[in-house]
């Protein structure tokens, strides 16, 4: 166990412990930018039942009350590759959501969108000692979970309850309290690469902040994209991002499977670049302005200036036309939607009783994105915006913040998790449980 690694339980008592204060920062660590979101808890009952409320669960209600972003620097594929960078971009992201907040933050949640996250499966069952779920009840059927063996350099990030059963009865959201005489859990766990993971810890301690909190953006994406119904019959939230596409599968409001593909926006940038070979940031802006995923006859004719600064006449005034432009687009876009299918399939995608898929992120603002999207992925596809919390502004309500909204939830109503259980230590079974275990129970 490394002293750069906090445990999940200490991060929930540092939660806990901001929100009593009343403030927490939001830290949305991308490949293309960097969001920071501060948030004021509201204990009182005053925002209830208006439109954007952040809680899910009647809890406490909050506001946005700073907001900032910045160009990402020194993040590849979601994950850190340079250090100095990296800390300088969230340095500047905070300082300038505190300075519009007009308080100073000392603890953040953060989400990352890499690490090569993958979904585990479990399931648990024991007897009841008396005939009532007690809480203590809850913490043995989890203890009683066989957990695989899924490596030495690869942490759990999520590890959380998904169905209970007491007797015959199945999908029950919560047992306690509840008669029967034996108890089932089914659990989905979430790993992910233990060096991304750490390095993305220590830069946030490099800054002079506590970490209150971690999750994968493709879960936070899903939470703050898919509308409650979508969550409860069953759909996929495909997350765009610059370095990455997160993929998350909900069924019954709990993320049941998670996945990141290495490819992004920024890759369909860096096409553009390459095939009319200009710098990077005139193909970004070419991208924005005039980018699509199909083609029609009308584009044959439409002429783009690429414009340029190399001070070659000639070639600062060469034109492209916009079927071009999307012909160099389309077979990126296609080999990131191809990926999101395999994992879809993998995922088991087809036996859900609804399979909606929902495209967000950045990358989903492509024209035309969702009708090719339909055509490959052979289900409904629409493009998701994020909710709506209180005092957002207008600037960060669009698809690309989807994650920053997601955390904003996650941070006000966090789903229980394993070890927001008392979970008794002589419960383990001694084979199955050992290195799941370790890193939670170094702080008991």
């Amino acid at each position: 166990m490394t002293d750069l690694y906090q445990s999940q339980r200490t991060m929930r008592r540092m939660r806990k412990q901001a929100m009593d204060r009343g403030v927490i920062a939001i830290l949305d660590v991308g490949t293309s930018k960097i969001a920071c979101l501060v948030l004021r808890f509201d204990g009182s009952d005053r925002f209830r039942g208006t439109e954007g409320v952040g809680s899910l669960a009647g809890q406490s209600s909050f506001r946005v009350i700073g907001a900032a972003t910045t160009r990402s620097r020194g993040v590849t594929f979601g994950e850190i590759d340079a250090m100095q960078e990296t800390e300088r971009a969230i340095r500047t992201a905070v300082q300038a959501a505190q300075k519009m907040a007009g308080v100073r933050v000392d603890h953040v949640i953060a989400c990352f969108s890499g690490a090569r996250p993958k979904s585990y499966g479990l399931d648990g069952r024991v007897d009841l000692a008396d005939s009532i779920v007690s809480e203590d009840d809850v913490a043995r059927v989890m203890a009683a979970c066989d957990v695989p063996d899924y490596g030495a350099d690869r942490e759990v990030l999520h590890a959380q309850p998904v169905n209970f059963a007491i007797d015959h009865r199945s999908g029950l959201g919560d047992p306690r309290g509840q008669m029967g005489n034996s108890l089932a859990v089914d659990m989905h766990l979430l790993t992910v690469d233990t060096g991304a993971i750490q390095n993305l810890l220590y830069c946030i301690k490099r800054c002079d902040l506590e970490i209150a909190g971690l999750a994968s953006s493709a879960y936070v994406s899903g939470v703050s994209a898919l509308v409650e119904d979508e969550q409860e019959l069953g759909a996929a939230c495909v997350d765009l991002g610059g370095g990455a596409t997160g993929l998350s599968v909900f069924i019954k409001k709990h993320m049941i499977f998670a996945e990141s593909v290495r490819i992004g926006g920024d890759h369909i940038t860096q096409d553009i670049a390459k095939g009319l070979k200009v710098p990077l940031n005139v193909a970004e802006r070419i991208k924005t302005f005039y980018g699509g995923a199909v083609a029609t006859g009308m584009d044959d004719r439409e002429m783009i200036e690429i414009g340029g600064d190399s001070g070659d006449w000639e070639r600062d005034r060469r034109t492209v036309s916009r079927a071009e432009l999307i012909g160099i687009m389309r077979p990126r876009i296609e080999e990131i939607l191809e990926e999101v299918r395999v994992q879809l399939d993998a995922a088991g995608f087809d036996h859900l009783p609804a399979q909606q898929i929902v495209l967000t992120g950045g990358g989903s603002q492509i024209p035309g994105l969702d009708g090719l999207a339909s055509k490959m992925l052979g289900q409904q596809v629409r493009l998701g915006r994020p909710l709506r919390v209180q005092g957002l502004p207008q600037a960060a309500t669009g698809p690309a913040f989807s994650s920053s909204v997601g955390l904003c939830l996650f941070a006000a109503h966090p789903q229980d998790e394993w070890w927001d259980f008392e979970i008794p230590a002589d419960s383990y079974p001694a084979r199955s449980l050992k290195r799941a275990v370790k890193w939670f129970r170094d702080n008991w």
